[in-house]
């Protein structure tokens, strides 16, 4: 709360990130460090897709608010 984060995403990040890390290392090992292994099946690549999306779509606003306070013009 100090740091102006909401807590729920932070818990699921400390509860799923090892998970996440854990599987991530056992699928490159599988694919003998290949990472395109992601991008073959359409399901995996189509969830990437939508997870860079979300990213996207959630980052938008603040880069849009940013630009606006740039070129704003300042009052003499």
């Amino acid at each position: 709360m100090k740091l102006g984060c909401e807590p729920a995403p932070l818990l699921l990040g400390f509860v799923l990130g090892p998970l996440l890390e854990e599987h991530l290392r056992r699928a490159l090992i599988i694919s003998r460090g290949d990472p395109t292994v992601f991008l073959a099946r359409p399901i995996s690549l189509a969830l990437l897709i939508a997870a860079a999306l979300a990213l996207v779509i959630a980052i938008l606003p603040s880069i849009r608010q940013k630009r606006e306070v740039v070129f704003q013009e300042e009052e003499p």
